[in-house]
């Protein structure tokens, strides 16, 4: 009876082994490209600085350059100080805040340069990691302050001021500095260093309120440079994605991660299927057997790939236009996986620490990234010849 037992309990441990093995989702790389180390934004509203520079270290290394760890900070520093001067010369009918876009990055690297995150932290009030909450409201309120001023008319001094915080929090931009031994300026070093053009490098979306095949200035409200994005077919789009990765180009990927469906800690992203009309035979009489609340467990249980929404340019626009698809975080794409029934999806990489399942990763679902993407920013040479002709980019 003893050895019966026995082997009852180890066929139910191996039982069970293989339950887990089918259990969650299973991942199979297809492509992965090369990137730099997951960082942290912390408390900070600059994931888009993060991302966007997490994309040009990627391009180095793509470019066959020793990767550098680029400031974060001194990206944000630039952009704070150049964004106040546009919000007060708006009377304050301007976004003002610490959110931004992949241009941005573009912005300063093109006109100011760049330092290695060893030269400018950004970290000159007291904290290990990022903590942006005082800052962003003394700068705001700073701001106000100037605008609602009683004088009738600005001093030359406020821009002073204004730079005087952000020294006192960020630091002082430094005019040269050493690297292994060697001296730079932010623009050689940009020039020698990181040797990107920034001219080489645009942003594409895919919405139906402006023609195809043009482009205009994306309507969220952290665009303040008032940015300029290429606007394609929804099937465009996702080839730019697919080819992108598949001939070694990274992908910065603006999007909504606000959905349901999003979760960083099981490290998955997905756009359940809900309309039993749109379901299978056999998941129709499954789903209507259940009741709301088992409906709802099992759509957002993350135990394993389900069916997911038909994302069509319809659906898109109209989750744009009612403010359920908003520009809320910026990621780089390094990759495309399968799970283990086939489906399609896009490996990220975050800048919220590594404290997940995949060590700072996640993975989105082809139909997430093609409902939830606001735009992304490619190389133009991630483009076919095709779609360059289309966009009229040489």
């Amino acid at each position: 009876m003893r050895k019966i037992m026995t082997l009852v309990a180890v066929l139910f441990s191996v039982a069970m082994i293989a339950q887990d093995k089918t259990e969650g989702y299973q991942f199979e790389s297809v492509y992965d490209l090369e990137a730099t180390c997951v960082k942290d934004q912390h408390r900070s509203g600059t994931c888009w600085s993060f991302s966007a520079l997490g994309f040009f270290e990627s391009e180095m290394i793509r470019l066959g350059k020793n990767p550098a760890d680029l400031s974060e900070m001194f990206v944000v520093r630039h952009c704070y100080a150049d964004k106040a001067e546009k919000y007060v010369r708006l009377h304050g009918s301007l976004n003002f805040g610490p959110g931004g876009a992949f241009h941005d990055a573009l912005y300063v690297m093109g006109k100011y340069g760049m330092v290695p995150e060893e030269v400018y932290t950004g970290l000159n009030y007291g904290e290990e990691s990022h903590v942006h909450g005082e800052m962003d409201a003394v700068l705001k309120a700073y701001v106000d302050g100037v605008i609602k001023n009683k004088n009738k008319k600005l001093s030359p001094a406020w821009k002073t001021g204004f730079n005087g915080i952000l020294d006192a929090y960020l630091g002082e931009i430094p005019e040269s500095f050493e690297v292994e031994g060697k001296s730079y300026t932010p623009q050689t070093y940009m020039t020698e260093q990181v040797g990107i053009n920034p001219e080489d490098y645009i942003q594409v979306t895919s919405y139906t309120h402006h023609p195809v095949n043009s482009t205009f200035i994306i309507e969220v409200p952290d665009n303040w440079l008032w940015g300029e994005v290429y606007n394609v077919s929804l099937e465009d789009l996702m080839s730019i994605f697919d080819n992108s990765i598949e001939n070694g180009y990274t992908v910065g990927w603006a999007a909504d991660v606000s959905e349901k469906g999003f979760s960083y800690r099981n490290g998955v992203a997905i756009v359940p299927e809900s309309n039993v009309k749109e379901m299978a035979d056999s998941e129709q009489s499954k789903w209507e057997a259940m009741t709301p609340a088992e409906r709802n467990k099992s759509l957002y249980s993350f135990e394993g790939p389900v069916t997911e929404k038909n994302i069509t340019p319809e659906l898109r626009q109209e989750a744009y236009d009612n403010y359920q698809t908003t520009d809320d975080h910026g990621m780089q794409i390094t990759g495309i996986s399968k799970d283990q029934k086939g489906n399609k999806y896009y490996k990220v990489k975050n800048s919220w620490n590594t404290g997940n399942k995949y060590d700072g990763y996640f993975y989105a679902s082809e139909a997430f990234v093609k409902y939830k993407t606001m735009s992304i920013m490619i190389h133009k040479d991630a483009l076919t010849k095709d779609i360059k002709k289309k966009l009229g980019l040489k």
